[in-house]
């Protein structure tokens, strides 16, 4: 658990314990993490569920005599839901696109799971990787809050860590929920609109 506490992540992020599930292992721990607005409040607040526009759930589960279907001890798993606009919902392709961003990174090319590492990744190797990526259209009629259509992309994976050492998995997951909130990659600065004199 502490070395999940040693990652870095991006400013935009915050992340703060939630209560873990329970009867799943031994041993659980779980993080709440969300995009933040740009007002944000208090970071160590975060929800169980969020109404900001991406937000996520990493779990920790530990059973230290191993489970056949992990191969190992130490799992992960990881929900994801980010609104999205309108023309990315509808492109065929979001939800493979989605996993690749999940797969790339923890470092698992093309859904290998039990090679080494690239050269120079930091990211520890994951074994049994597997999940799901959904991408859906919401239309409200009637008299319901909200705006008339909502597209949301939601991300449930989990893998087996190979490594106690398990912050590079948090920062993997921080970097897949920051491309499904749309935000520049790390270091790169949105430039507002142009406005005319």
């Amino acid at each position: 658990m502490a070395s999940l506490h040693d990652a870095a992540v991006r400013r935009e992020i915050e992340i703060g314990s939630i209560r873990p599930p329970q009867r799943l292992a031994p041993y659980s721990y779980a993080l709440g993490v969300e995009v933040s607005p740009p007002e944000s409040g208090d970071p160590a607040l975060v929800a169980d569920d969020s109404s900001g526009s991406a937000f996520g759930r990493l779990v920790l589960l530990y059973d230290p005599a191993g489970q056949e279907a992990w191969n190992g001890t130490f799992r992960l798993v990881a929900f994801i839901q980010a609104e999205v606009e309108a023309a990315l919902a509808a492109d065929p392709l979001l939800p493979q696109v989605a996993w690749t961003w999940l797969s790339e990174a923890l470092g698992v090319p093309d859904g290998a799971t039990e090679s080494d590492p690239p050269l120079g990744s930091d990211v520890p190797m994951v074994r049994a990787l597997g999940g799901t990526v959904t991408a859906t259209t919401s239309v409200r009629y009637g008299d319901i809050a909200g705006p008339p259509q909502a597209h949301q992309l939601e991300l449930r994976a989990s893998w087996t860590a190979t490594s106690p050492r398990l912050a590079a998995h948090l920062e993997a997951f921080c970097e897949v929920l920051a491309s499904a909130a749309g935000l520049p990659p790390a270091g790169v600065t949105a430039l507002g609109p142009v406005q005319s004199s």
